[in-house]
């Protein structure tokens, strides 16, 4: 309808003089639907050009727009109207033509074909093999795999990549932590040692690194590593058995996780095969070669004065270890290379500081850093009684995942996720999280679905026929605000695609949640006479492809039953 009236617009306009050629309306859905289905403010737009008041404008094109004439199967109605808007009020022949498109398209409704031929890759997660995800991975892991889904239903070919890093101190730690724990599953009457944990002092063995890491998790897998290893490692030797059977452990707790919440990575990407093939030495290379690099104290720096920051940074360490953006930049080149459209980066808060100089570094080796997106994330406040808590978990000093979902469910807990923009820190309402009621979106959706899928099962069991309903018999103001929620779900879950902000699909499928509940309030279906209580069926069935769809885009499970 937009790709109609901006058509019928244009053409208008060449009356009028002093016209851009290139010009383009703008369109948006007015926040009162009294006001009409969509407004163009056109002639707000071109008041400058034109040199006359934006109302007169208005007045003036809604005049031409009439006497044009619009196609009455389409438009119902044009007016002028406020301080120089234009609005459209659609025909109810083209609602029940667009209707029928609905239905015929049904598992298919709300795919575009913006990314058709296009390949993009979504990295999220990415989190390091030293314990188990946390809430605050939650959020990334349901937000990347959601912006995935979105931009697979806009036609996207998706690959999901998680990042990790198995070398380095922190796994070398992880080790060492499994090793002290091991020593003292083997002999627990070892020496021990106390050790300050946030504030509180932990006995911990006596071998146990000063800042090694302290959930039960550790425990764990030193008691399976003992109990069914046919070679069990020295306990006294090197610490290398020890990490890798933590980080099998441990990666394996991470993907149970993950599959909990529906989540299925294509690619797993180990910083470590950056230094195996030379790419971070490469990278850095490079940067000298083109002049990007300087050496200063021992350190090797990156001019990132040169793209407008106040200070240079260190990309190797006057130890020769890498800071973190050296091998980050290795991996974005590597992404790059792979031909990908788009890249997509999601990162928490805590990676603001550091982001913009990998894309600094893209550009500086010749990449086209526009193609990389970074979508950063606020954290997650957990909520109960209005007041911040921590939940209780016998792993560690912080929340699991797990902790969260064995709690409120993983629908809830991935729902939740995407209910606020991911600009926005996110209070997770444990209380509203478990109320079975209207007021937990979740539950109002998935028993909005529910609902229908019970008055179809209903009109199947006494063989009601609804084939060739006569969609011109729904007048009522419920069945028609239905129609017109329904009908934009194409547009919604395009534009939550494109700018990368899922709650925008989650927040239309509250709409239309509501819209089916005031319609079935105010229009009974059973009982009714045949021909209106089939064209009212179709429309449930609508209804009810919508909220699958939606769901099925935010990951979320369609129960047909409740």
């Amino acid at each position: 309808m937009k790709t109609y009236l901006a058509s019928a617009l244009v053409e208008v306009l060449t009356q009028f003089d002093g016209t851009p050629p290139d010009f383009a309306p703008e369109f948006e859905k007015p926040k009162n639907s009294e006001h009409g289905d969509l407004a163009t403010n056109a002639a707000m737009q071109l008041a400058r050009h034109l040199r006359r008041p934006p109302r007169r404008i208005a007045e003036e094109l809604a005049e031409a727009l009439r006497a044009r004439p619009l196609d009455p199967a389409r438009i119902a109605s044009v007016e002028a109207a406020g301080s120089g808007f234009v609005n459209f009020r659609f025909a109810t022949e083209y609602l029940a033509e667009e209707m029928r498109a609905l239905l015929a398209a049904g598992e298919a409704f709300g795919r575009g074909e913006t990314g058709k031929g296009k390949r993009a890759l979504v990295e999220y997660v990415s989190a390091n093999p030293t314990g188990p995800l946390t809430v605050g991975h939650g959020r990334n892991a349901v937000l990347g795999d959601t912006v995935a889904n979105l931009l697979a239903w806009s036609g996207y070919d998706v690959t999901r990549e998680y990042y990790f890093n198995d070398a380095g101190r922190q796994m070398r730690v992880l080790g060492e932590s499994v090793q002290a724990r091991y020593q003292a599953v083997i002999d627990p009457d070892a020496p021990r040692k106390q050790i300050d944990a946030g504030g509180a002092s932990v006995e911990v063995p006596a071998s146990f690194p000063e800042d090694g890491y302290l959930g039960a998790y550790i425990t764990d897998i030193a008691e399976r590593l003992h109990a069914e290893s046919e070679n069990p490692p020295d306990p006294d030797g090197d610490a290398a058995p020890f990490k890798e059977a933590a980080e099998k452990a441990i990666f394996a707790d991470i993907e149970r996780t993950l599959d909990r919440l529906g989540i299925r990575m294509d690619t797993y990407f180990n910083e470590r095969s950056l230094y195996e093939n030379d790419a971070v030495w490469r990278a850095l290379q490079a940067l000298r070669d083109a002049g990007h690099c300087y050496d200063r104290d021992g350190a090797v720096w990156f001019r990132t004065t040169a793209f407008g920051k106040e200070q240079d940074t260190v990309l190797v360490k006057r130890s020769g270890e890498p800071t973190y953006r050296l091998p980050d930049i290795a991996y974005h080149v590597d992404k790059c290379d792979r031909g990908f459209d788009r890249i997509v980066d999601i990162l928490g808060a805590d990676h603001i500081a550091t982001y913009p100089d990998v894309l600094h570094g893209l550009r500086a080796l010749g990449r086209d850093a526009d193609r990389v997106e970074v979508m950063v994330h606020q954290f997650v406040t957990l909520v109960r009684g209005g007041a911040p808590v921590k939940m209780s978990t016998r792993r560690a000093t912080y929340v699991t995942l797990d902790d969260l979902m064995d709690e409120v469910g993983e629908d809830v807990t991935r729902f939740f996720f995407l209910m606020r923009s991911p600009n926005a820190h996110l209070e997770f309402d444990l209380d509203l999280a478990k109320e079975a009621s209207d007021k937990n979106p979740v539950f109002y959706l998935q028993y909005a679905h529910a609902r229908i899928c019970s008055i179809l099962r209903k009109a199947a069991e006494t063989g009601f026929c609804d084939e060739g309903a006569d969609w011109s018999l729904l007048a009522h103001p419920a069945e028609i605000a239905l129609m017109k929620v329904l009908l934009r779900f194409p547009e919604v879950l395009a534009q939550a695609a494109a700018a990368r902000e899922p709650h925008q699909a989650a927040n239309y499928l509250r709409e239309v949640a509501v819209a089916f509940t005031q319609f079935y309030g105010h229009c009974r279906i059973i009982g009714e006479a045949n021909d209106l209580a089939a064209a009212r069926m179709q429309l449930a069935r609508a209804a009810r492809i919508v909220l699958s769809n939606g769901l099925q885009a935010l990951g979320v499970s369609r129960p047909e039953r409740m």
